[in-house]
């Protein structure tokens, strides 16, 4: 009898403890899960790296075509393409590459283009050939457009027709350096600029001999993608054929499979869509809906049309969707899963209650950063969760920051000070073997900037994320700011000194202090500018609105100009933002001469206080 009542207090005691586990560590299983996830994905990527010949994102791409050659890969308006198709179609923009004379294999390429399926082949023809990839930002123009062409030291510029002005723009200083100019299109009549489609169309689809790219290694690198730059022009973040391998992951790792329809309409040359959105469905065998651009009045039109399963976003595309007129069909449609980061948590919360039971899946990630969160316990709010696993694997911590000198603070030792749980602080984490850092193409001093030394221990090295953050008393962690010269607005990492340097060629401007300030209702913050006006002159606000535009893309332009007789400075003789974002474009607290973009006028005109009041009302949107 007491045997038997021994076995039975042990059999409700097995049955009790994974309730009281959930009652005590609520996310214990998640957690598991999560490494179980992430151990399968570290094995997987283990096993890849042992292949030989080498294995790279392209010979995935290849395995899922042989697998399902049939499958569609990219829909794009009224054009369909199947893996085959998309695999012919890079074999023939490889070869028309190949055949020309201002090319081999190997050069590095620079993809001046919008989202279309050119974009994808091309990308793939490539790789191919064993070519590195400039993806250019198709918003930049002139001194710009010129840097980033330049910093990868690109041979081949690759554009779409309706970018042909913004070549032109610059087409001296390319002739001038010997760059071959192919643009999308059958016929060109501009000296200096062929035309590449007519080409491609009598060009081989035959299969291209692997030897063209057996010189790849892992450290390779396979694309440059641009990110905002403290000294005023966009830095080109290498990414290795190692890094680009481990992107495989960025969809299946969130349960996406063959069966699932992504949606995909934000920039391919910026890191969520070429590498969430198309490399991620690569490795998934999923069908990509590609889209020019966001629309809201059309995006749940198309996700009816095309039975979408996954989505995209960042924290504004969801406002925008929430922002637009309720309809009856709001919850019918097939999304199950929406992918992204950015999303405030009352945003979240709209979202799921108007559109349905859709799972979101907030992560953190930066493009040449070697750490990322995802928010696999669907925190309302957070970016991510924190737990042993993670930390042993990619080690990080939180350091205290002082915004005002725009540096960490350090102990007596000279150390970063690490901050408490539930206070901000800045995230850095270790530069390792399995977590590097590659940097920035041609550019090691501001690779050097983002490396922190001397963090916890002498001799250590992190990778300085420039993004505030705090972790709560459940270990979750969560977005609070960037620091330094970078703001984000309309999706867009908008570089300060850039604007600044644009602001100061004008005719009437002396000195630019710019700076992001939030607006009620809006995601991130939008650029404004503390200017002082050259002696003698007079502010033009035409004249600086016409400035702006040709020099900026829309997301960049200061929609608030604030008038000063001096640019306030510190003692290190660094520009003082911290009281002009406080004061933010409040005419009650400012008493210098404001004004306000007005693309109705084509002018900077006079903020007035009715004006301000419709603004933070929300019934004026910007």
């Amino acid at each position: 009898m007491m045997e038997m009542c021994l076995i039975s207090v042990g059999l409700a005691s097995i049955l009790i403890i994974p309730f009281a586990l959930k009652t005590l560590f609520p996310y214990v299983w998640m957690d598991i899960l999560y490494f179980g996830d992430l151990l399968r994905i570290l094995v997987k990527f283990v096993s890849r790296r042992r292949r030989r010949p080498s294995f790279f994102v392209l010979d995935r791409f290849l395995e899922q075509t042989a697998a399902h050659p049939d499958k569609p890969f990219i829909v794009f308006e009224n054009e369909n393409y199947s893996y085959a198709d998309s695999d012919q179609m890079s074999n023939k923009t490889a070869d028309a590459l190949q055949s020309h004379p201002g090319y081999k294999p190997g050069d590095t390429v620079a993809l001046f283009m919008g989202n279309e399926p050119a974009f994808l082949f091309t990308w793939l023809a490539l790789a191919k050939l064993g070519s590195p990839v400039a993806l250019l930002n198709h918003n930049i123009r002139t001194k710009s457009l010129l840097h980033c062409f330049n910093c990868c030291e690109a041979n081949v510029l690759i554009a779409a027709s309706e970018l042909k002005e913004a070549v032109e723009d610059v087409l001296p200083s390319l002739i001038e350096k010997g760059v071959t100019i192919l643009l999308i299109t059958k016929h060109c009549d501009t000296p200096g600029i062929e035309s590449f489609s007519d080409k491609v169309d009598k060009a081989s689809d035959t299969p291209l001999p692997r030897s063209l790219r057996s010189h790849i290694t892992y450290k390779s690198p396979a694309v440059y993608i641009y990110t905002s730059g403290t000294t005023g022009l966009p830095k080109a973040a290498v990414v290795n054929q190692n890094r680009l391998l481990t992107a495989l992951a960025a969809l299946s790792s969130n349960g996406v499979m063959s069966s699932d329809v992504l949606y995909l309409n934000l920039p391919l040359y910026h890191t969520a869509g070429f590498f969430i959105g198309f490399i991620g469905s690569i490795e998934a065998g999923s069908t990509i809906i590609l889209k020019r651009k966001f629309s809201a009045s059309q995006f749940w039109d198309d996700c009816r049309k095309y039975n979408v399963t996954v989505v995209q976003y960042i924290g504004e595309v969801m406002r925008y969707l929430c922002s637009t007129p309720k309809r009856e069909n709001d919850k019918d449609h097939k999304v199950r899963l929406a992918i992204g980061n950015g999303v405030r948590a009352e945003i979240w919360r709209e979202f799921v209650n108007r559109f349905g039971d859709i799972q979101i899946r907030e992560f953190y990630a930066s493009t040449e950063g070697n750490v990322g969160f995802v928010n696999y316990a669907g925190k309302i709010g957070a970016i991510g969760r924190v737990n042993f696993f993670h930390q042993k694997l990619f080690p990080f911590t939180l350091i205290k920051y002082d915004t005002e000198r725009d540096e960490p603070i350090r102990d007596a030792n000279g150390l970063c000070v690490e901050s408490p749980k539930g206070e901000t602080g800045l995230l850095v984490s270790k530069i390792t073997d399995i977590a590097p850092f590659v940097g920035y193409a041609q550019n090691e001093e501001q690779t050097e900037r983002k490396r922190l030394r001397n963090v916890l221990k002498k001799g250590d090295l992190y990778f300085n994320s420039g993004d505030l953050m705090r972790i709560d008393k459940d270990n979750f962690i969560y977005f609070q700011d960037r620091v330094g010269d970078t703001f984000r607005w309309k999706g867009e990492n908008v570089a300060t000194n850039e604007v600044s340097d644009i602001l100061t060629i004008s005719d009437c401007l002396k000195e630019a202090n710019v700076y992001g300030v939030q607006v009620p209702g809006h995601e991130g913050r939008i650029g404004m500018a503390a200017v002082t006006v050259k002696e003698g002159a007079q502010f033009d606000g035409s004249r600086i609105y016409h400035h702006v535009v040709n020099y900026l893309p829309s997301y960049a332009r200061p929609r608030f100009i604030r008038i000063q007789n001096a640019v306030e400075v510190t003692g290190t003789f660094k520009q003082m933002k911290v009281k002009l974002v406080e004061e933010s474009f409040d005419p009650g607290r400012i008493q210098d001469p404001l004004y306000i973009l007005d693309d109705k006028e084509r002018s900077y005109v006079p903020l007035r206080y009715q004006i301000y009041s419709s603004i933070i009302s929300g019934n004026l949107k910007l």
